[in-house]
C-alpha cells in the first residue's frame, strides 16, 4: 500500500504492496542509476548528497548532483548542512529543478561531514534540527522530508524525540537508520527502534538498514509497521532488488539473472554513464559498479582487476565479452 509525502504518492495505486525506495549513496545514486532502479521498481529515488553551501558558493562539483531526469521520478534531493537560514535559501534557489521532495540529511556518519557539525551530528542537537526543518519547510512549497539515524551515541538514543521535533516543525516523513553514528555501518540494525518512531508520529515513517533481500522486507515490515523500505547499500550492482522483491513478497518466483542480463546491464549502465559525464569519467566510476555486479560470478576475481585498467567502451565491452561470455 502507498502513502504520501505531502502531496507526492509514493508507490503503485493499482497494487497493494510497500513501497520501495532507493537510499541515497554518494558516488552510487547518480542520475544513470537511479534511473535504472527506477525502471527496475524503485517507487522513489533519493540523489547523491548536495551541499547547501556547495550551491551557495558555486561549486562545479554540484551542478550535475542536481541534474533530474523524468525518467527517475519522483525523486527526492538531498540537502546536507547545519546553517538554517542557508538550508532555507538555497532550498528555494533550487525549488525551481524537477525534485519532488526535499530532504535533509541528519544521518551521514562520514568524519569529514559530522566534524562540520552536519550530517549525524545534528542528532546531538534536537533544537537545532526544529529550527532547520521548521526554516526549510516555511521556505518552499514542496514536501520536506529528514534522514536520521537512532542517535549518535549509543548512550543517548533519541530517534524518537527527534522525530517528533522534525514532525512539529513541518516535516512531511521521516527515514530511520536504526543504528547510532557510533555505529557506523556496524552490527544489525535495532529495527525496534523504528517501530518505536512510527508508534510516536502521524507522519509516514521509511524503514532504512540491512534490507537485503525479500525475507528482510517482509520482516521489518511486520516488525515495524513501517509505511516504506529504504534500500541502499544491497542495491549496489543490483538494480533489479526492487522489482524482485516486490515479486517475491506477491509469492512468484524471482527471475534468475543470467550472466549476459548482467553483461548487458552494465553495458548499459556504462553507456548512460558516458552520456552523462564524458568517456573519461564514467569509466573510472564504471569500475566499482562492475565489481558490484559480477560479485560471485565465475571469473569475477580476474574481472575485478582487469576492470582496472579499463579506460573506454570498448575495452570494457571486450573484457566482459572475454569473461563473462556463457
Amino acid at each position: 500500500m502507498g502513502f504520501y509525502i505531502g502531496n507526492v504518492y509514493i508507490g503503485d495505486k493499482d497494487r497493494d504492496e510497500c513501497p520501495l525506495i532507493l537510499g541515497p549513496m554518494a558516488g552510487v545514486c547518480d542520475m544513470p542509476y537511479r534511473i535504472l532502479c527506477a525502471e527496475n521498481g524503485a517507487d522513489l529515488v533519493y540523489t547523491e548528497m548536495v551541499s547547501a553551501k556547495g550551491i551557495l558558493y558555486n561549486n562545479k562539483n554540484t551542478k550535475d548532483l542536481l541534474r533530474i531526469s523524468p525518467d527517475e521520478r519522483p525523486v527526492a534531493l538531498q540537502f546536507f548542512g547545519s546553517d538554517p537560514l542557508i538550508l532555507a535559501d538555497m532550498a528555494k534557489k533550487v525549488e525551481h529543478l524537477d525534485f519532488d521532495i526535499l530532504d535533509i540529511n541528519m544521518g551521514c556518519p562520514v568524519p569529514k561531514i559530522v566534524n562540520n557539525g552536519e550530517g549525524s551530528a545534528l542528532m546531538k542537537n534536537p533544537k537545532l534540527i526544529g529550527e532547520i526543518v521548521k526554516s526549510v519547510s516555511n521556505a518552499i512549497s514542496k514536501p520536506v522530508t529528514v534522514k536520521i539515524r537512532k542517535s549518535f551515541d549509543n548512550e543517548n538514543i533519541n530517534a524518537v524525540e527527534v522525530a517528533k521535533i522534525a514532525e512539529a516543525n513541518g516535516a512531511a516523513a521521516i527515514a530511520v537508520h536504526p543504528r547510532s553514528r557510533a555505529e557506523y555501518y556496524f552490527g544489525h540494525s535495532d529495527w525496534s527502534v523504528i517501530g518505536d518512531v512510527v508508534g510516536a508520529v502521524d507522519i509516514p515513517v521509511i524503514a532504512s538498514g540491512d534490507v537485503r533481500n525479500y525475507e528482510d522486507a517482509k520482516a521489518v515490515r511486520e516488525q515495524t509497521g513501517c509505511a516504506g523500505i529504504m534500500i541502499a547499500r544491497a542495491a549496489r550492482g543490483n538494480p533489479w532488488i526492487f522489482g524482485d522483491i516486490k515479486v517475491a513478497l506477491r509469492g512468484e518466483n524471482v527471475p534468475i539473472r543470467s550472466t549476459l542480463e548482467v553483461r548487458n546491464m552494465i553495458l548499459r549502465h556504462a553507456q548512460m554513464m558516458i552520456d552523462f559525464k564524458g568517456e573519461f569519467t564514467a569509466m573510472r566510476e564504471m569500475r566499482k559498479h562492475v565489481a558490484w555486479y559480477t560479485t560471485g560470478f565465475k571469473n569475477s576475481a580476474k574481472l575485478r582487476l582487469k576492470v582496472n585498467e579499463v579506460e573506454s567502451f570498448e575495452q570494457l565491452k571486450g573484457l566482459l565479452d572475454e569473461y563473462m561470455m556463457e
